[in-house]
């Protein structure tokens, strides 16, 4: 039996729902590494660069060098997606939870085991008839037993008593697990885009999924 406790945000979560988001979107960073050195425009850019610096400096160490040198650069700029993700979700929503979540057709909730926040979500009004979930985290050590599931039912629950006639929400093409676990609750895929020009560059996208409640009141 689950032995982890939802409920609504609370004053002394701030820290501790702060730094659960922040851990669960720079984890993704090296998967997010790994999806783009399988892009074949990656993969002759690299075959570029080597052929390149061999060719001028005349040695294959350098060649190697360079690629070596070009695949720390593609790093740091498939990290620095996710760090400027983390950085604009600290410095708005997540910089005033209560005056952003906590208000009506609003919501924010933790799962908490035993005193310790260790799972995250919140919904908003997304438009006419539509919720938007968001912020779902739960830590790596919680995963597996039930509690993403929980929280995004906790998200379909308070959409459906409140009448809206669907849920949407955005993960990135890397959150393999998470987009597993939102088509099990009925979501489907809608749509993708990028979310920014470094983003199209490295041909990283964001998948939108929406999840129909039947009809809503609102």
């Amino acid at each position: 039996m689950a032995s982890f406790r939802i409920r609504h945000y609370q004053d002394q979560d701030f820290e501790a729902v702060r730094a659960l988001f922040a851990r669960g979107i720079l984890e993704h960073a090296p998967a997010g590494f790994r999806h783009i050195l399988r892009s074949a425009r990656v993969r002759l850019a690299l075959l570029a660069v080597f052929v390149a610096a061999r060719a001028a400096a005349g040695s294959w160490v350098l060649g190697l060098g360079a690629v070596a040198l070009a695949l720390v650069l593609l790093w740091v700029m498939v990290r620095s997606l996710s760090a400027e993700y983390v950085r604009d979700a600290l410095g708005t929503d997540l910089c005033d939870v209560p005056g952003t979540y906590l208000r009506p057709n609003h919501c924010f909730w933790v799962a908490e085991e035993g005193g310790t926040v260790v799972g995250m979500v919140a919904v908003v009004l997304a438009g006419a008839g539509e919720l938007e979930l968001k912020r779902m985290s739960v830590s790596r050590e919680h995963r597996g037993r039930g509690l993403a599931r929980a929280l995004c039912r906790e998200v379909l629950s308070f959409a459906r008593a409140r009448g809206f006639g669907a849920v949407v929400l955005s993960t990135s093409m890397v959150q393999v697990a998470a987009q597993r676990l939102y088509e099990g609750q009925g979501f489907r895929r809608v749509g993708s885009s990028y979310p920014s020009l470094l983003g199209t560059l490295l041909n990283f996208q964001i998948f939108h999924y929406r999840c129909d409640l039947g009809d809503g009141t609102k």
